[in-house]
């Protein structure tokens, strides 16, 4: 009796141990060694890029569900101040957020210069040379009157009459579409196009005749009054008097 208890007592044991063995084994359990791992401040433009643009921006810059900012016209109409100030503050009512720290985000002064050195480099100033660029800030003021037989003889072959689409490219007078894209954010599409989707730039929607600086922002101010104030929002009508709800 007294064997067959030492061996029951033996083998209580040995399930110990290795219940033991097992939750100690389970994956992600840091073993007795695991080395505690410490958030250092990144400075090198690859890895910045890669961790707060790349999503929206594409690898490498080269575009995806917002601009590429390796076009050669973006980087030849936009300063280092417009990537700055878009980098750290963000654009107001844009999916565009701040990035820099005294805005909430977490890049301090030195990492949105790092990302705004990087991105500069991606330019190619050759590819336009001698070229007269629009500007990248309305200098003008805007007729949406005049805008629209802007846009017919520009942008209609595309997206459709009215804006509403065509059988090349989608709606660019939609209300949820523009409420997410700023004045500023319309004309510097007006100028770069959208290459990776085939939109031509201000020169290429009709041949041997690019845009007027004036032409850009009719057609950017005719845009805007598309938008409405609830987009998105089926409000119905309100009820005639009378018919229905209380006095």
């Amino acid at each position: 009796m007294r064997r067959r208890g030492a061996i029951l007592a033996l083998a209580l044991a040995l399930a110990a141990m290795l219940a033991t063995a097992g939750c100690n084994g389970l994956p992600g359990r840091p073993g007795p060694v695991s080395p505690v791992l410490e958030t250092g401040r990144e400075t090198s433009f690859s890895a910045l890029y890669s961790q707060n643009c790349a999503a929206c921006h594409g690898e490498e810059g080269r575009g995806g569900a917002a601009i590429a900012l390796a076009d050669p016209v973006y980087l030849a109409i936009a300063s280092d101040s417009v990537l700055s100030n878009a980098i750290a503050s963000g654009i107001a009512g844009t999916p565009m957020p701040a990035f820099a720290q005294s805005a909430g985000g977490t890049l301090d002064r030195q990492q949105v210069d790092t990302l705004v050195a990087g991105i500069r480099r991606w330019a190619r100033p050759s590819e336009l040379a001698g070229v007269k660029m629009p500007p990248y800030a309305a200098d003008l003021k805007g007729d949406p009157q005049r805008g629209a037989d802007v846009y017919k003889t520009f942008c209609s072959s595309c997206h459709g009459p009215g804006g509403q689409g065509g059988t090349k490219a989608g709606s660019v007078a939609d209300p949820s579409f523009l409420a997410l894209v700023s004045d500023q954010g319309l004309r510097t599409i007006v100028i770069m196009g959208r290459p990776s989707l085939g939109a031509p730039d201000w020169r290429g929607d009709v041949p041997g005749r690019p845009m007027t600086d004036q032409e850009i922002t009719d057609v950017v101010s005719w845009l805007a009054a598309h938008r409405v104030a609830y987009p998105g929002q089926p409000y119905p009508a309100p009820a005639a008097s009378g018919e229905g709800g209380t006095e």
